[in-house]
């Protein structure tokens, strides 16, 4: 428990000069690097005929996403396929099949990274860097800038959301690639292979001769995590050495997908504090006036998530430590817990926590085999990814949960008859129209997909493992694709036409459909007056409110996942521990 302790008191320590940071690069405001990167943008600028000052409304914003990214997954697709050209591929990699290709390049497009392939002897060191790398940046900074757009909507300040490719250029030479440079020095620090060589041949020391992965393995390692990506260069991930050779690396790579999203709520609040709300809540403290460090705003969602967050992380961490108890009852010591699949190295607390903060932060990446978690502890991470709102990835993790609170607000407004207000603004129908819609949009994905996947024969085909846990193989595998998250239960056989299309389909529909909605909400709540607050104004910064938006979002889950759930981790758990 001091290990989990530590590193989330780092996270915290870390988020707040982050977030100050992000917050000054979305207002467009002086920071201390604007030396170098004004230049190195100016650059870009100039060359891709981008006007910086230009802003745009939700539509064309949202529209500049969606054919920029369109772009990249045209190229990618065609490197991809004929990458067993002689081009940084020195192991000979055959080029990639149309299904595979095509559910790859939505993949790391949508952020989510889902591998239907292994690394290693799947993608040639080309499409390593071209395709999965460059993807990684792009996928991260495009979620990124819709966040940042998201905010300034829901501020209201200005008449536009600001220039899309202004916002990714900004986020990736002042964010994305600076910090994946300091990570990916701290790996191959420890040990983590950074090279262009062909794979080596050692020698063990039973005598036997064993294969070393050579590559470009610290710089996918790093921004993998910190653009809340995940797959991996190797099948194993990062239960392996090469990518993740030590314990220190362990806590830099779970760090590395927390601090990002942690800071984004902590620039929401700094965005969309109002004058009144500033002044109410200044303090003076030796002649100086201070204000809150998250916002209330801010303060509010970040609580919302980190009760959910902690109540998953103990939930997964008490399963595991539990063990087995059909091992138990045949004389098998269980004290250490549940460590099928596990690395001995990084033990329970770590394999949980690991588990719980790449589903909870949409990262995807593994450091144990979630196939092999006990029923309740593979429960946390498919309900964080159905939930698809704990903290999550690049941004997304806020906007959805920013979703649920102006749910949560018109829900106690009619129970108490108070004015439904979020922000300073009036939720009217409209709004609650497509905020409906936003959060009806990912439990559709999952269900409908997962339906037709126990439906049909080819899907049926897929699914390795009888019984109660073979659903829970197929909810993980359309939860993981709708969530953008990319991890896998691994145990379900995927690399056919059924599941590389629907699987692609639902990535696809999973990450555009949400963003698009939310900037309309944004963009909504952005042109409506402010309202002043009044005796029948229902706050949304006290903790009244913060345990109300918890309940809302547990309740919403409960509806809509908890009949899947029962037939899936939850029977399995039943029927282990009858």
């Amino acid at each position: 428990m001091l290990q989990m302790i530590v590193i989330l008191a780092v996270f915290v320590a870390l988020i707040i000069p982050l977030g100050t940071y992000l917050y000054h690069i979305a207002e467009r405001k002086h920071t201390f690097a604007d030396p170098v990167f004004d230049r190195v943008d100016g650059v870009i600028y100039k060359v891709c005929g981008i006007n910086p000052d230009k802003g745009m409304n939700w539509k064309k914003y949202a529209l500049s996403l969606v054919l920029a990214n369109a772009v990249m997954v045209f190229v990618g697709y065609l490197i991809l396929r004929i990458q067993f050209l002689p081009i940084f591929n020195p192991n000979g990699i055959e080029g990639m099949p149309a299904d595979l290709s095509f559910n790859t390049i939505i993949s790391f497009m949508t952020n989510t990274n889902l591998q239907h392939y292994s690394g290693e002897s799947g993608l040639s060191y080309l499409s390593q860097m071209l395709v999965i790398i460059f993807m990684m940046f792009t996928s991260a900074a495009s979620g990124y800038a819709a966040c940042v757009a998201f905010v300034r909507g829901l501020s209201g300040r200005g008449k536009d959301m600001g220039n899309f490719y202004a916002d990714l250029i900004r986020i990736t030479t002042r964010v994305l690639i600076p910090l994946s440079i300091i990570v990916g020095l701290l790996l191959v620090w420890q040990g983590c292979p950074q090279n262009l060589s062909q794979n080596a041949t050692f020698q063990t020391i039973e005598g036997n001769f064993q294969d070393m992965q050579m590559g470009p393995i610290a710089s996918l390692v790093s921004i993998k995590h910190l653009g809340t990506n995940g797959g991996g260069f190797l099948g194993a991930n990062s239960t392996t050495p090469l990518e993740n050779p030590t314990i220190l690396t362990n806590m830099i790579e779970m760090l590395s997908m927390m601090i990002l999203p942690g800071a984004c709520v902590l620039m929401f609040g700094k965005m969309v504090r109002s004058r009144k709300k500033e002044k109410d809540l200044r303090k003076m403290k030796n002649g100086q006036i201070r204000t809150p460090i998250f916002g209330t705003e801010g303060r509010t969602i970040f609580c919302a998530m980190g009760v959910i967050f902690l109540i998953g992380l103990a939930v997964c961490y008490f399963a595991e430590l539990a063990g087995n108890p059909a091992l138990a009852k045949v004389g098998l010591n269980q004290s250490m817990g549940s460590m099928e699949g596990k690395e001995v190295r990084f033990g329970i607390a770590q394999s949980a926590m690991f588990t719980t903060v790449t589903t909870s932060f949409t990262t995807g990446t593994v450091n144990n085999m979630h196939d092999t978690l006990t029923p309740l502890g593979g429960m946390i991470p498919l309900l964080h990814m159905m939930l698809n709102l704990v903290f999550g990835g690049k941004g997304v993790g806020l906007m959805n949960m920013v979703m649920y609170a102006i749910l949560a607000v018109f829900i106690c407004g009619l129970m108490i008859g108070r004015t439904p207000e979020y922000l300073g603004k009036k939720i009217e129908g409209k709004e609650m129209k497509l905020t409906a819609l936003c959060i009806i949009v990912h439990p559709l994905l999952i269900l409908a997909f997962s339906a037709i996947a126990v439906g049909t024969a080819a899907g049926l085909e897929g699914i390795t493992n009888p019984g109660f846990h073979g659903l829970s193989q197929v909810l993980y595998e359309f939860s993981s694709s709708a969530a953008n998250n990319g991890s896998g239960f691994e145990g379900l056989a995927d690399n056919t036409l059924f599941w590389n299309v629907t699987a692609g389909l639902a990535m696809f529909f999973g990450r555009y459909i949400s963003i698009i909605i939310q900037l309309a909400v944004a963009a909504s709540l952005m042109r409506k007056a402010p309202v002043n607050e009044s005796i029948g104004t229902l706050r949304t910064d006290t903790p009244t409110f913060t345990i109300a938006l918890i309940a809302v979002v547990y309740i919403f889950a409960a509806l809509t996942f908890f009949p899947a759930l029962s037939l899936g981790p939850i029977a399995e758990h039943l029927t282990l521990w009858g």
